[in-house]
């Protein structure tokens, strides 16, 4: 079995992966590791949930220049979720150097980031639409990068980014190295690599077959505005142990935190823009819980783990089947028995059968429940729970006041008033209005050979904004670009001086 510890990997930097609870590589990380440490261009084809960001976080980090701090290395992503989520898992990697990876995305007030920035972090991790309104700006200068990652490439493409990250590209030195990670390879993303890409060394690693066991999936129908009600009453119905609901945005799971909440539910949220510290507190209460319900994106989740949730609601459904998987796989641990639902709505539902044939695993349809449905869902919960009070014999001390209280009243209007008590029958429900989200969009594996983007409610995704014919600023020709030499392996020096090897 191959270990990290065999990868010529800095002590350091091996302690972080220690603490994060990475034991063996992923097949990525094994084949692309010892590759990019040479200075090597790569190709990693491979599908999301793989490792991919410790395959090319590891040797990112160990080449930047610590006493250096200027921006040395560059990771694009598509959205402003998955470069928020490379950001924070390469300071994780790096919690024990001086190398810093600061997220930079649309959406974003601009002025907080060139605030940023002033910091001086080694390593940005940006949506390719902010990072050029940073380049014309002149608040991040590309100048010393020395590296460029970019992840989801196939992504990045098929919204629209084809422009932006030439001009990216051309705009970073020549004698860069070039990693380059996808799950598919269209044409268009082919005719980059040949383009922008020195000899480079490929990697391609089989996608396993994504299987759920103990796991029951159910799916139900139901139009936006109506998800919430929904998502209620099956709670009131199961009386999940421990639950996680899934949104898409962090406005989604503050704003869908804060709907439970007010119809009172023992529940918190998190996502990417939390602080570590209020992130750990909140998954502690959920671990001990003292909260019965934890919101989460896919970013916040991701890690997380534990044990005891035997619900999972897929609020929104996520934007692959991948992480699908790994979002139910937070139930059914260790030979428990879980139950995942997802909402789907009208214009969702060929999503369902991508999912599927992932998974292997044919979903249950299930109709959305009613408010009587809820309502018996909670009565049966209290009629359970007495009776349990009842087999342990945990009311010796109340028999007295039963007494007096059956001089006064009939058993059946007795039993019935504890049961409303024990129900929680609320009175009037709380009005909740949420923001609505587009649908997910379906993704079939293949990108547009024109890289065309897509645009639903509220405007262009992945943090950047639509792009434009406006080729400004883009310096010299890529026909000119001089060949590389084999990249020489630099020392991860923790010293003040770079050491020659």
């Amino acid at each position: 079995m191959t270990v990290f510890a065999d990868l010529d990997i800095h002590p350091l930097l091996l302690k972080s992966l220690d603490q994060m609870g990475f034991e063996e590589p992923t097949p990525i990380q094994k084949d692309v590791l010892p590759i990019a440490k040479t200075g090597k261009d790569v190709i990693g084809q491979a599908q999301t949930g793989t490792g991919k960001t410790a395959a090319f976080g590891i040797p990112l980090i160990e080449k930047m220049e610590q006493e250096t701090r200027l921006p040395q290395g560059i990771v694009l992503a598509p959205t402003r979720e998955l470069a928020i989520q490379v950001a924070e898992e390469l300071n994780k990697i790096g919690r024990y150097s001086s190398v810093r990876a600061l997220p930079i995305y649309g959406g974003q007030e601009i002025g907080r980031q060139i605030r940023a920035l002033k910091n001086r972090p080694q390593i940005i991790v940006a949506t390719p639409g902010r990072l050029q309104d940073h380049m014309r700006r002149g608040t991040i200068k590309l100048s010393d990068i020395n590296t460029v990652v970019l992840d989801e490439a196939d992504e990045m493409l098929s919204m629209g980014f084809v422009e932006e990250i030439e001009e990216i590209l051309e705009s970073v030195p020549d004698n860069r190295q070039t990693l380059l990670f996808s799950a598919t390879m269209p044409p268009r993303l082919q005719s980059i690599l040949n383009k922008y890409m020195n000899d480079p060394a490929q990697v391609k690693v089989k996608a396993k077959e994504m299987t759920v066991a103990n796991i029951d999936q159910r799916y139900v129908e139901v139009h936006e505005r109506q998800k919430f009600d929904t998502l209620c009453r099956l709670i009131d119905i199961h009386s999940p142990e421990l639950a996680i609901v899934f949104g898409r945005t962090k406005r989604r799971v503050d704003e869908l935190a804060d709907a439970l909440f007010q119809r009172g539910y023992e529940v918190e949220g998190i996502h990417g823009d939390l602080p570590q510290n209020k992130r750990d507190k909140v998954i502690q209460k959920f671990k001990s819980k003292r909260i019965e319900i934890l919101v989460a994106t896919d970013v916040a989740a991701r890690g997380l783990d534990v044990s005891g949730v035997s619900h999972v609601f897929n609020f929104d459904l996520p934007q692959d089947p991948e992480s699908y998987v790994h979002r139910i796989g937070r139930t059914g641990r260790a030979g428990k028995h879980g139950v995942a639902f997802s909402f789907v709505t009208p214009r969702e539902k060929e999503h369902i059968n991508v999912i599927e044939k992932t998974t292997k695993k044919k979903m249950t349809f299930e109709k959305a429940p009613t408010l009587k449905d809820a309502s018996e869902g909670r009565q049966q919960q209290a009629a359970e729970q007495l009776t349990e009070v009842i087999e342990n014999e945990e009311f010796a001390s109340l028999t007295e006041k039963a007494e007096e209280l059956l001089g006064s009243y009939d058993a059946v209007t007795l039993v019935s008033a504890a049961l409303k008590l024990a129900s929680k029958e609320p009175g009037k429900e709380v009005s909740i209005n949420l923001t609505s989200e587009p649908p997910v969009r379906i993704k079939h594996g293949k990108g547009p050979k024109g890289g065309g983007g897509y645009k639903g409610k509220g405007g262009y995704r992945g943090g950047g904004k639509p792009r434009s014919n406006d080729r400004r600023g883009r310096p010299g020709s890529s026909d000119n670009r001089r060949s590389r030499p084999e990249g020489k392996k630099k020392d991860f020096a923790f010293a003040a001086k770079r050491r020659k090897g």
